[in-house]
């Protein structure tokens, strides 16, 4: 059976949430990848169970040559990774281990203890096997965690060679609104005919050097330089600037209404934001509802789901007036404030379909 298929499995089984402890996500999930990355799980010299490290142990240490650790894996129960790589660094670091991961069959974090930082620099990857495709999923862990990449010593030396870009993509991502800053503020030539080239081809005339300085200077005074959503943040003050956009393609203020990707929806009200927002993202990303039912949600509550009744379980009363079934046969439930809307539900939509809230998505919730 190839790697493929088991993810898939492992995939239906984390949805329906078959693996309700940690010995299950080790013996359901972590095992049978190992197995089907070439690790000879049966011989304990090699996949060694409950290795001990100091008085405590690991759940798994991966070993080559046999009885040497290389790779140490810490399984927690599904949804319970947040905090236990303190944990992980311990073991790893009494040890010396190269590579260390934990997981909860869901969430894969691979780590260099050796490396410099804190935990999350450390970390040369995250792998969501419900939210990345099964390709990507085979694609990682095959590189990292592969029986024959770990022996012959490919694996670290690709898990370095990742941390590495990391830093560096980390580094230049810190140095963008620095450059962004200089540009702006030098007035660069190449910078400003870039901007009165967009402008022309928006409105079919180009304005003259002096205005794209002034326009540069408004953004420089308001220290909007280093922000990537610059006139949404400042249009109060910049909205009658002859090179901001005004209202057309966004809601004004104490309005209600969204705005994805550059292009602007109008709603009637917060549960009209919410519902027509979840249809948008549905219809751009196939995958999206699988994907964003599969999260942990309310207490005691499902943001959507395939069926109206797992909306409001122990409230089958508000299901009749609070809830919406999508075009594709979701249901949502819309029996919330419109500040919960927005900085719970409409943010975890972003995080799920891989937006950023207040860049890619901006709402207007009425507020005034």
């Amino acid at each position: 059976m190839p790697i493929s298929d088991d993810i898939r499995h492992i995939q239906e089984s984390l949805r329906a949430g078959h693996y309700t402890n940690e010995a299950a996500v080790s013996n359901g999930v972590v095992l049978r990848l190992l197995l089907a990355l070439g690790w000879p799980v049966f011989d304990s010299r090699v996949v060694w169970p409950e290795f001990s490290v100091e008085g405590k142990r690991v759940d798994f240490a991966l070993c080559h040559p046999p009885t040497k650790p290389a790779v140490i894996v810490e399984v927690k129960q599904v949804g319970q990774v947040e905090g236990a790589d303190r944990q992980l660094f311990e073991y790893a670091f009494h040890i010396g281990i190269p590579m260390a991961i934990l997981t909860d069959g869901q969430v894969w974090n691979f780590y260099l203890p050796a490396a410099q930082g804190d935990y999350q620099e450390r970390c040369v990857y995250q792998l969501d096997i419900l939210e990345r495709q099964i390709d990507e999923c085979v694609k990682c862990l095959e590189r990292y965690l592969s029986f024959q990449r770990v022996c012959d010593g490919r694996a670290m030396t690709s898990a370095r060679e990742d941390h590495e870009a990391k830093i560096r993509l980390e580094e230049q991502k810190k140095t963008l609104p620095i450059a962004w800053h200089k540009l702006m503020e030098e007035h660069d030539s190449q910078f400003i005919d870039l901007i009165s080239d967009k402008v022309a081809s928006l409105c079919g005339t180009r304005p003259n050097q002096d205005l794209v300085a002034g326009f540069l200077e408004l953004l420089l005074k308001k220290g909007a330089v280093s922000k990537p959503d610059l006139v949404h943040q400042h249009q109060s003050e910049a909205v009658n600037h002859p090179l901001v956009p005004t209202a057309q393609g966004r809601a004004a203020r104490g309005q209600f209404g969204f705005t994805l990707r550059g292009r602007h929806f109008p709603a009637r009200n917060g549960r009209d934001v919410l519902t027509r927002l979840f249809e948008e993202v549905a219809r751009l990303d196939p995958g999206f509802m699988e994907r964003f039912t599969a999260r942990p949600h309310g207490r005691n509550r499902r943001y959507a789901a395939r069926e109206q009744a797992e909306l409001y379980p122990k409230r089958p009363d508000l299901c009749r007036g609070h809830s919406y079934q999508t075009q594709t046969g979701w249901w949502i439930g819309t029996n919330y404030s419109r500040q919960h809307m927005r900085d719970k539900i409409i943010k975890m939509i972003c995080e799920v379909a891989g937006l950023g809230f207040g860049t890619d998505v901006i709402v207007e919730m009425g507020e005034d």
